[in-house]
């Protein structure tokens, strides 16, 4: 009994694990504004595809410009793949005019529900939040 619940925890680790190393696909359909205390400020019907990979990531709001983010660090632990857990991403962005921003993205699985937040280290004051309608490994 005791191999068997230690086997289960050990594949529920490595399950959690193995998200982190996947390529994924998000999609979003609304996009909110909040302030630093988390107060939504505005929000916005638009879709938006989000496109995790290794080494960048991909915010893709429609209508507007790809913005292209370069990963320097991430950690995660994800307890149900997809469900409940925590990702955190930090990366650089280079805006249109070739400035370069740091960015702090987490994405958390929590009450069914998936949630990506932006946090750029220059606007401490704003973030960025998306509810995640779908969630897809991509090869």
């Amino acid at each position: 009994m005791k191999n068997l619940l230690l086997f289960a925890l050990l594949l529920t680790g490595l399950s959690g694990f193995a998200q982190c190393n996947l390529n994924l696909s998000l999609t979003s359909s609304l996009t909110e504004y909040l302030d630093s205390t988390n107060v939504v400020q505005r929000s916005v019907d638009e879709k938006s595809n989000i496109e995790i990979s290794k080494t960048q990531v991909l915010i893709s709001p429609e209508g507007k410009d790809t913005m292209t983010g370069k990963i320097t660090s991430a950690t995660c632990n994800w307890t149900t793949p997809y469900k409940t857990g925590k990702s955190i991403i930090k990366a650089d962005f280079e805006d249109p005019n070739g400035s370069v921003f740091h960015a702090t993205i987490t994405l958390e699985g929590k009450d069914d529900k998936v949630m990506l937040t932006m946090v750029a280290d220059e606007m401490v004051n704003r973030k960025i939040r998306v509810t995640i309608d779908s969630f897809k490994e991509k090869n």
